[in-house]
């Protein structure tokens, strides 16, 4: 016959579980929307900028020291309430930057080298690969000794650096196959299919002027320069679970807490962290039914690897417990448009793990009960939540643009100015305190927050979890849309 004392016990834990702590009102959507205010967002901001600019190289880049400082800020901020279970979990990662220059002809052309490029400084004549060089016949007898001008399209970087490489090219030069710049990644410092030519990315429209030049018999003469430095980091992700809730459904979500080289990232991906940091301090008046894992990911801006790394960490039984993973990376673009993950896959043809539907409906309710107007964006894998759906977990998320162009459209629907990029100042030092959108910014944490206190409350309204997938292709769907699919995960590998 159990006794008053472990009736009380087992009374207190299903309490405890049920939510801590469980005499405050349960949370709702929005109870807790209604508690995100434009001040303490700016208020976070600024903190990040502060951060960044108290060091000479104005950045928070992973493993630097402003980054650092933004990681104990928010490990100290959220383990004071005393509501979360909170750490930093420690890892190694090759952080490298690049000097680089580009003339062509004598005329400055503007080139980002690729993340994990061979240094080189050399002048060659410029000779045009065919197709979009991804296979060997693509590399003409001429790029031996000379400057490989490439298209992007089908197939890795890498791939396309190792194939100039073998084909003897001194470098390559990659243009962009859609408007603006094209900042791009090898993925690692090595490959497994060979050694790299040093590689740099042009903007569509510079390539396709060289291109033109060299189909009319022209032989442009380049002078290619590139210096990447290269160390090795200690970093950390900052992960902070309610103490309450039940342990084996767990909502998660996440964005990334470091920066570019270039500046201090205040909406790349500051407005992401800020937001889920306010929604996560907020939450501490309510109760809940399910477990919330906040989670700040290190070195999304070299490859998602605080991601990758925290995923890959996690046993078959940890993982089983996630129930969804929400991913906020830039969601206060100046230009912007608000846009949810396409995880139906009825836009853009990539269909996430079963849930990932719901999800985005979920998101369309919200936008549509603040009388908003939405469009869809690519469900592409190129943001942190990609490790979660290779494993078969539900995904969704916001975003509100990066480098590509807005339409008229998108105009006429959200403001704005038509022809110019939704973040102009994407990847640069100008993405200060004065490149966010503070409209865009509460409306979006406000979103963090409805989605968070919706699933806190209940997983229902999602389908059962169904073995791992990945991104599959939508079932007789026939609109790949190839174009305006921002990369969220800024370095693309392809």
């Amino acid at each position: 016959m159990p006794t008053m004392k472990s009736v009380f016990v087992a009374s207190f834990a299903s309490l405890a579980s049920a939510g801590f702590p469980w005499w405050k009102p349960l949370v709702s959507e929005d109870a807790l929307a209604n508690r995100i205010h434009l001040p303490e967002l700016l208020r976070g901001e600024q903190t990040l900028e502060d951060f960044a600019f108290s060091y000479p190289a104005g950045n928070r880049v992973f493993g630097g020291s402003a980054h650092m400082d933004t990681v104990n800020y928010i490990y100290e901020e959220l383990k004071e309430t005393g509501y979360y279970d909170v750490y930093k979990q420690p890892q190694v990662h090759l952080w490298t930057k690049s000097e680089q220059s580009l003339t062509v002809n004598g005329s400055k052309v503007e080139a980002q080298a690729m993340t994990y490029s061979p240094s080189v400084e050399t002048t060659a004549d410029l000779v045009l690969v065919d197709n979009v060089g991804c296979t060997a016949e693509d590399y003409p007898e001429d790029v031996k000794g000379s400057i490989a001008l490439i298209k992007r399209g089908q197939c890795a970087f890498a791939k396309k650096s190792v194939l100039a490489e073998a084909a003897g090219a001194k470098a390559a030069i990659v243009y962009n196959n859609a408007e603006g710049m094209l900042s791009g990644t090898l993925g690692s410092a090595q490959s497994e299919l060979g050694p790299y030519a040093p590689i740099m990315g042009i903007s569509q429209d510079s390539g396709q002027k060289l291109a033109k030049q060299l189909q009319n018999s022209a032989t442009p003469s380049a002078h290619l320069m590139i210096n990447q430095q290269m160390e090795n980091r200690t970093t950390y992700n900052v992960i902070a679970q309610t103490k309450g809730g039940n342990p084996n459904n767990v909502i998660t979500l996440g964005g990334h807490s470091d920066s570019v080289n270039a500046g201090p990232g205040i909406n790349d991906d500051g407005s992401g962290i800020i937001g889920n940091f306010i929604v996560a301090k907020e939450l501490t008046h309510f109760s809940l039914k399910n477990a919330v894992r906040f989670m700040f990911w290190t070195a999304e801006e070299y490859g998602l690897l605080g991601s990758k790394f925290y995923v890959n960490s996690l046993d078959a039984v940890e993982l089983s417990k996630i129930r969804l993973y929400l991913n906020f990376d830039m969601i206060a673009s100046p230009n912007y448009a608000l846009k949810i993950y396409d995880g139906d896959g009825s836009a853009f043809n990539q269909t996430g793990p079963v849930g990932s539907a719901e999800i985005e409906h979920m998101f369309q309710e919200y936008y549509t009960s603040r009388n908003l107007p939405y469009r869809p964006t690519a469900f592409n894998g190129r943001s942190d939540y990609l490790a979660f759906i290779q494993n078969g977990i539900p995904a969704g998320g916001l975003f509100t643009g990066a480098e590509d162009i807005k339409t008229v459209e998108e105009a006429e629907l959200f403001g704005g100015r038509p022809g110019v990029s939704y973040d102009p100042n994407y990847h640069a030092d100008g993405d200060d305190m004065s490149n966010i959108s503070h409209e865009a910014f509460l409306i979006n944490a406000k979103g963090i927050a409805y989605s968070v206190a919706k699933y806190a409350v209940s997983t229902d309204s999602l389908p059962p979890k169904q073995p791992a997938s990945g991104l599959t292709p939508r079932d007789a769907h026939n609109d790949p849309h190839p174009a305006g699919s921002s990369c969220f995960h800024s370095l693309v590998t392809e």
